[in-house]
């Protein structure tokens, strides 16, 4: 009975921890992605660029929040093709013209639960989301104003 229990403590503390630190990382991982999704869908439906960009940084946040992550998301838009893992993806190829095709990427770092004990950042995970933009072809060209 006791060599139960000891071994009952001594193998479920790094099984629930393990657990744990799955769970948290694939909270934010669901978060990033959903974040990335949203925001592009805000901006393509914004009226100005300007709008855009305030309504995907909302969107982001609100991703981030239904999926309980307390990070800030950064949010970027990249030249399609580009690499949201990459160190810089790039930034500033958000546009409304009818055609255009970007990638959203949006960007946080999940820290494992009890790692900062350790030290801070030290076992902490970065997460990437991206989503592809197309600019609907046919409506009316939105990042100009009209004369």
């Amino acid at each position: 009975m006791i060599e139960f229990v000891g071994l009952s403590v001594v193998l479920l503390i790094p099984f629930v921890y393990f657990f744990l630190a799955l769970f948290s990382v694939q909270r934010s991982a669901f978060a990033v992605t959903q974040a990335a999704r949203e925001a592009g869908r805000a901006f393509s439906t914004a009226n100005n660029a300007e709008e855009g960009l305030t309504r995907a940084r909302v969107a982001a946040q609100l991703a981030f929040q239904d999926q309980g992550v307390e990070a800030a998301p950064e949010v970027r838009f990249a030249p399609e093709g580009a690499d949201c893992g990459a160190a810089n993806p790039g930034d500033g190829a958000a546009t409304l013209e009818p055609g255009a095709v970007f990638v959203v990427c949006v960007r946080t770092v999940a820290s494992l639960p009890g790692a900062g004990i350790l030290g801070p950042g030290l076992a902490d995970v970065t997460l990437n989301g991206q989503f592809t933009v197309v600019i609907d072809q046919y409506r009316g060209d939105r990042g100009t104003p009209a004369p």
